[in-house]
């Protein structure tokens, strides 16, 4: 089947969407809703079969949906009409939600439904059960919803209008510590819970008391904040009128005690723990992204891991991504980007060559969520990668203004995918799922449709790996030293942080203007040929 993806962003549903319905072997092109002439062009140059909208944000024109089959995929149950959806099932603490697949009418979110999916509500915030329970769901529905030919007719609820901020708003002298974290997690992303000059993401419960309304210590990025029966560690903020999230303490430095950061009491984004003779490491970085004190602070708990008298060490990552690599956000804030993405660039090598240097213990990445840039060639480093069905890579630099990439991409790729994959791997620029990811070498093995599932599994397999350690760490050594023999590692990263350099530093601007863009959000103007098959000059347009 022939699938035009018409979409606001390529954000996780979308790719993850794109990826899926590829791997079950449909024609897929994107379109980024720009304007509806485009839009109009962007149809007769691909001639679908269906319009599959999983994440738009105005209606589709008439004469588009008049004239073809447009299905819209909206995070609320059957009935449910209107923006905010997800918002207000976490502000009203539903115990389940759903996603509809609806086809595309007139009048919004009304035409027939074509499949739906429910699932169990996580106490989360929005973007995580975004990428996790609402795309589970969705993709199960748009499955559904393509082995059919007709919808069905069902009754719906009133449309309802955007949330305000004011119908978001804390009271602090009065909310507790629960209705505190609903509320911040249910504007998690967009549009951001409005306090003050500020803007909250990245909440989580704190174990500590105070006036209610008053920030009452810091820990590492996170400032905490009493409420009515409790605190909370708020991690990010956005300044009113600014254009991107920043470690909290990085816009507000109060006078109040500071709590040790990954402390029982504090802010924790890095844990360890132990189970017979496999550790542990766990890095919650929000979104993703690794700044260069994080990466230090996950080095040193590295190297602590690597001292116990364990066998397997088992890179987790967090909850809603494995790791995105450098922190674009605190490089934008920095008083000079180039030099704050060499230095951020440097402390990611640093990890990567600490891991593929390990002589002590057999490593995994356990990539139970999301990673994209270096986060991928991060895990690549360790000696198994071990992927959740579900996951969405992006192995790619290029996006970014052309950036080179280091984290020893170079060798690693040829090292475990080939060279004629891992020429395939630099060159794209498009997400993969877990079945083209293990196909190509970037990863080991795939299971688990739950992060549970996954879990539990990765424990097995990670005791299974100890009971055979002598055998296999001497077969790493061997193959480790033969590696260094025909190229040392410090010549793979002086050349690619060659090139990263003049990333940072050269006269070609593109690494800067294209982090600036993202950091921003700032709108692209055309879909990228890469994700418009039907704009690339090589594809075969066939007549509708």
């Amino acid at each position: 089947m022939r699938i035009l993806l018409l979409i606001h962003g390529f954000n996780a549903l979308s790719q993850r969407v794109f990826v899926e319905l590829q791997a079950a072997g449909h024609e897929v092109s994107i379109e980024f809703d720009i304007n509806d002439d485009m839009t109009r062009e962007a149809v007769a140059f691909f001639a679908p079969d269906v319009i599959l909208c999983p994440y738009l944000k105005r209606a589709i024109p008439d004469d588009i949906w008049q004239n073809h089959l447009c299905l819209i995929v909206h995070p609320g149950v059957v009935g449910d009409r209107g923006p905010s959806a997800l918002d207000r099932a976490i502000l009203r603490n539903e115990p389940r939600w759903g996603v509809t697949v609806l086809q595309a009418v007139a009048e919004m979110d009304a035409g027939p439904v074509w499949a739906s999916r429910m699932f169990d509500m996580q106490a989360a915030t929005k973007s995580s059960l975004y990428r996790r329970e609402v795309a589970d769901a969705a993709l199960a529905a748009i499955f559904e919803a393509l082995d059919k030919t007709e919808g069905a007719t069902v009754p719906l609820r009133p449309m309802l209008p955007a949330l305000k901020q004011a119908g978001r708003a804390i009271d602090w002298a009065v909310d507790d510590t629960e209705t505190v974290l609903r509320k911040i997690r249910a504007a998690d992303g967009v549009p951001g819970l409005r306090d003050g000059g500020f803007y909250l993401y990245d909440a989580h419960e704190a174990s500590l008391q105070g006036m209610a309304g008053e920030i009452i210590a810091t820990s590492g990025p996170a400032i905490c904040r009493a409420t009515a029966d409790g605190a909370v560690w708020i991690g990010h903020m956005r300044a009113m009128g600014a254009g991107f999230k920043l470690p909290a303490t990085m816009l507000v430095q109060p006078d109040v005690p500071e709590v040790a950061v990954d402390s029982a009491t504090g802010y924790r984004e890095i844990s360890y723990r132990e189970a017979g003779d496999v550790g542990y490491l766990r890095f919650n970085f929000y979104n993703g992204a690794m700044s260069t004190g994080q990466i230090e602070r996950l080095l040193a708990a590295y190297h602590a891991a690597c001292a116990r008298p364990t066998k397997v060490i088992v890179l987790e990552g967090g909850n809603d991504f494995w790791s995105n690599g450098i922190h674009l956000n605190t490089i934008e804030a920095a008083q000079s980007a180039a030099d704050e993405s060499w230095c951020n660039i440097n402390a990611m090598d640093d990890l990567a060559e600490a891991i593929i240097r390990t002589e002590s213990h057999l490593t995994v990445a356990a990539m139970g969520a999301n990673a994209g840039a270096g986060g991928v060639f991060l895990a690549r480093a360790c000696d198994r990668v071990w992927l959740i069905n579900s996951i969405t890579l992006n192995p790619h630099y290029k996006d970014m203004g052309n950036l080179y990439g280091s984290e020893f991409w170079t060798y690693l790729l040829p090292r475990y995918c080939g060279e004629a994959n891992a020429a395939r791997i630099a060159a794209q620029r498009l997400p993969m799922g877990a079945i083209e990811a293990v196909a190509l070498g970037l990863a080991n093995a795939a299971y688990g449709h739950t992060r549970a599932g996954f879990d539990a599994e990765t424990a097995t397999r990670a005791h299974a790996l100890a009971d055979n350690s002598s055998a296999l760490m001497a077969e790493k050594q061997a193959r480790r030293a033969a590696d260094e023999a025909q190229k040392p590692l410090a010549d793979y990263r002086a050349r690619e942080l060659e090139k990263m350099r003049r990333n940072f530093f050269g006269f070609d601007p593109s690494y800067h203007v294209a982090r600036y863009n993202f950091v921003h959000k700032v709108c692209k103007s055309r879909t990228p040929v890469t994700l418009a098959r039907h704009r690339d000059k090589r594809f075969e347009r066939k007549a509708s």
